[in-house]
């Protein structure tokens, strides 16, 4: 529906007067900005019957191009077109039905932050994995939210809400920043008003909320504000392929297509490589992106437009209210991917030097490839997400260091060789994410046998490696899952000292054994060695395949070098480092970057063992 101006000042002038009988339910977004690249806006309007209504408006470079009625008479969907000379300010939208008002509701545009631009993470980048719930209570009021269904706090039953909040990330950023970490990713803390399981977040009832038992808006905002004061930046964990049966919009749906599946839901095979299968059949491809991720979370449809720009928009409302920087999109390729290559790209446009990593859950790079953007894919494919987790590197370095040397051709420290000769298949092998471990799978410390010398090695690499390495919460302190393996509310474990009543702190190092106080500062140290060392964000790969139990790599750039030893062995070993000479060349003297150690003759290296040493060459 289109109105001209004279139309729509008399319609309003008539309408003030009217007596107003009820209220919108939502209008989402529920506010915008003046100022943004894309000049369109399309809200959500809930209302009873609000369907059955015209609505009216009035603001100076603000107009209604088009109202989309939905499959449900208590939507609409408005098709705004916001002009460059739109001014931040206030105006009323009427809801009109037979000359009466029977809505009206007040629209806020704000002014854009203009002091510095969004931009994403970084290959110098850390990033800090965090589960809110089980980090730290800076707000015990908030524990318990009622009407909210889950309303109890029992941190001895690993699947409830233990009462980790917004407020407690705050309190302890300045631990953050000093452990060296320049980025911090909570799981989600959107509301999650599920009855049971809500403190992981990532059942979504509300995409505009931030969940009461986390906090609020404000501390959210606070949250990224004092974060990006300490030059550390927030990561959003964002969902787009399911929501929680609980969102209030499944009681009344605005389509019959918003869910897929909603009739009769069937859950999703996890067929990933149906997308660039040329053999699979319509019936596991259809699963694999239709069907539910599990029964309590409705898989959203994509295809349906109105969703699609519904999703495109929260997005950017976060990255725009939070001055976010960066954005994890949980089970990536899940979604629709036309519906992801338009969100991906929406945002990117918007945000250019914005940064997105997908969870691609597959060990095979050939899959995980196919979504990152410059990828040539066989099906002229294209995306414009940055960056890509990668499983196939985490699961390399695990196997790698369990296996005993010597080890079998492709077993041992070859594994990590033969990982990272694929990344010939990556667009950008530097732009992916790299890790140990996670929320969904065995803390790291377990996976390696509870072996402190090999987490000590596997977290090097992950520093020293091409790629943007992220760590999970309380790996610092040897969080341990082994006598509940593959237990997800065991593996999220409460961060000690983040209560109150806690007897040990990894805060303070009250308590702590010998061997977290050892952990503890060796990733302290490395990581901020890290932080000051371009080289390592910055520099080339070159690697020598393993030989003897030893796998050696350079990372340079035209002035600065560092090597690192991979020593698997039980004993110390000495290294020959003229198969080297390529890079070397005519530097011979080292410093160990932990122990400050001069080498000053390298033609042979001692190299203790069970250690990953890093030196930097002179």
């Amino acid at each position: 529906m289109k109105f001209n101006s004279i139309l729509l000042t008399g319609l309003l002038l008539s309408f003030i007067t009217t007596t107003l009988s009820a209220q919108i339910y939502h209008v989402e977004p529920p506010n915008w900005w003046a100022g943004m690249k894309s000049q369109n806006l399309q809200l959500l309007v809930h209302g009873k019957d609000v369907g059955e209504t015209t609505p009216v408006l009035t603001f100076p470079g603000i107009v209604i191009q088009k109202v989309n009625q939905a499959d449900s008479k208590n939507y609409l969907f408005l098709d705004l077109y916001v002009s460059a000379s739109a001014k931040p300010g206030a105006f009323s939208i009427f809801f009109v039905k037979e000359g009466d008002t029977v809505y009206t509701h007040k629209y806020t545009l704000l002014a854009r932050k203009q002091d510095s631009p969004v931009k994403g993470f970084t290959e110098a980048d850390a990033i800090y994995l965090i589960t809110p719930d089980r980090f730290a209570n800076g707000d015990y009021a908030n524990d318990v939210v009622p009407p909210l269904k889950e309303y109890k706090v029992d941190r001895k039953a690993s699947f409830a809400r233990h009462g980790g909040d917004l407020r407690g990330m705050i309190n302890q950023l300045d631990y953050i920043q000093k452990m060296g970490f320049t980025a911090i990713w909570p799981t989600p803390v959107l509301e999650n008003d599920m009855a049971r399981h809500s403190y992981h977040g990532y059942a979504i009832t509300n995409h505009y909320r931030v969940d009461p038992r986390f906090g609020t808006l404000d501390d959210y905002k606070e949250l990224a504000t004092k974060a990006s004061q300490k030059g550390i930046k927030l990561v959003f964990d964002a969902v787009l392929n399911h929501t929680g049966t609980g969102h209030w919009w499944m009681a009344d749906l605005p389509f019959k297509d918003w869910v897929n599946k909603a009739d009769s839901f069937e859950v999703t095979n996890h067929r990933r490589t149906v997308n660039q299968d040329m053999y699979a059949s319509n019936y596991d491809k259809d699963l694999w992106t239709n069907g539910w991720f599990v029964p309590s979370m409705p898989d959203m449809n994509g295809r349906n437009p109105f969703l699609a720009t519904y999703l495109i928009q929260n997005t950017i409302w976060w990255i725009e209210t939070l001055h976010l920087g960066g954005l994890r999109q949980d089970t990536y390729g899940y979604s629709d991917k036309e519906f992801l290559k338009k969100w991906s790209c929406s945002v990117m446009e918007e945000y250019p030097d914005f940064s997105m990593v997908g969870e691609e859950w597959s060990y095979n790079p050939l899959i995980t490839s196919y979504w990152q953007k410059g990828k040539v894919n066989h099906d002229g494919y294209t995306s414009c997400l940055s960056t890509v987790m990668d499983f196939s590197m985490q699961s390399a370095l695990v196997e790698a260091l369990k296996t005993k040397e010597p080890a079998k051709y492709n077993d041992g420290l070859n594994k990590l060789y033969e990982v990272l000769a694929n990344d010939f298949v990556f667009a950008d092998p530097n732009n992916t994410l790299v890790f140990g471990d996670n929320h969904d799978m065995d803390r790291v410390y377990t996976q390696l046998g509870k072996d402190e010398a090999l987490t000590k090695m596997a977290l090097t690499y992950l520093l020293t490696i091409r790629g943007i390495p992220q760590i999970y919460y309380g790996t610092e302190v040897l969080l341990d899952n082994s006598d509940s393996l593959n237990n997800h509310g065991v593996i999220r474990a409460d961060f000690p000292g983040g209560w109150k009543e806690d007897t040990k702190s990894g805060f303070t190092g009250k308590g702590l054994s010998p061997g977290q106080v050892s952990m503890q500062a060796y990733l302290k140290q490395l990581l901020n060695w890290r932080k000051n060392n371009p080289v390592i964000a910055e520099g080339k790969t070159l690697h020598f395949a393993p030989f003897n139990g030893v796998y050696v790599y350079f990372r340079y750039t035209d002035d600065k070098m560092v090597m690192v030893v991979m020593n698997k062995n039980e004993a110390e070993t000495v290294i020959d480092t003229k198969r080297f000479a390529e890079i070397l060349k005519n530097k011979w003297k080292a410093e160990n970057i932990m122990t400050a150690e001069i080498i000053s003759d390298l033609s042979s290296l001692k190299v203790k063992g069970k250690t990953t040493t890093v030196f930097s060459i002179n």
